[in-house]
């Protein structure tokens, strides 16, 4: 087969020539058009990278900031539980004060309640013995009460010792006024008389004796002497009655107050 040389050189030059023109025209375009989406690509990953990169700081800094959040809600709140406890314990100090004043103002109160309460029925019980013993011994004895009560202040006088007798002679003579005999019933001048004789043997010899009447000295005689005092009287009689009247009271104190309700 004979080879057409020129057809050969013809066809290599049509080559060339498209290879040139699809190089110039549509290779170089294609080519240039890729490099630039690429640098367009290449350029936006580096700004969505860029901008991980800050939502991811901004990420963090929002974690770091609920962190903080966290730690000051729960510094607040502890604070706020330490603020309550201290304000709940004071409170409760303050209730238990003021249940304790109103616990002791009401044992007061029930204390003077009962002491007036027991004064006064002593007092009615220690003149109703006095009633009964001045009747007996008006009707049993012969003699009047008075001269009674001062026979036996003035034996019980000379029968002091001698420390309590020296004690009276001392005030008698620091004494700038009479001595004072008080007694629960009137006294009649013979009964007076016998009471200042005793007085001047024991105490001071010509010392002034001043007699008074006292109603709430039972059945007896007090002697003061300056700062000092000497009596007998009824009133000792009356101590174990005192004594079971304190025990009832106090009996029905405790009873009032197991019956009292307890309050929650």
């Amino acid at each position: 087969m004979q080879i057409d040389w020129l057809t050969v050189a013809a066809q290599i030059v049509n080559f060339l020539v498209l290879v040139w023109l699809l190089q110039r025209f549509l290779y170089r375009p294609i080519t240039a058009a890729m490099a630039r989406r690429e640098e367009r690509i290449e350029s936006r990953l580096s700004e969505a990278k860029t901008a991980r990169t800050e939502v991811e700081a901004e990420a963090e800094r929002l974690r770091e900031q609920q962190k903080d959040l966290e730690a000051s809600r729960e510094e607040a709140l502890r604070k706020v539980r330490h603020e309550a406890a201290d304000l709940r314990s004071a409170m409760e100090d303050d209730l238990r004060e003021e249940m304790e004043a109103r616990r002791k103002t009401w044992e007061n109160h029930l204390q003077e309640e009962r002491d007036a309460f027991a004064a006064k029925l002593r007092q009615r019980a220690g003149h109703q013995v006095i009633e009964i013993v001045g009747r007996v011994l008006q009707d049993y004895v012969g003699s009047d009460l008075a001269g009674q009560v001062a026979g036996t202040f003035v034996d019980r006088l000379g029968r002091l010792d001698d420390e309590a007798r020296d004690k009276l002679s001392a005030a008698a003579k620091r004494a700038d006024g009479p001595v004072k005999v008080e007694s629960s019933v009137l006294l009649k001048p013979a009964a007076r008389s016998q009471i200042t004789r005793a007085v001047h043997e024991h105490i001071a010899p010509d010392i002034e004796v001043d007699y008074h009447e006292d109603g709430d000295l039972l059945l007896g005689v007090r002697l003061t002497v300056g700062e000092q005092t000497v009596e007998w009287s009824a009133t000792r009689f009356l101590g174990r009655l005192e004594t079971t009247l304190d025990e009832v009271i106090e009996g029905s104190s405790r009873l009032r107050s197991g019956r009292t309700p307890a309050t929650g």
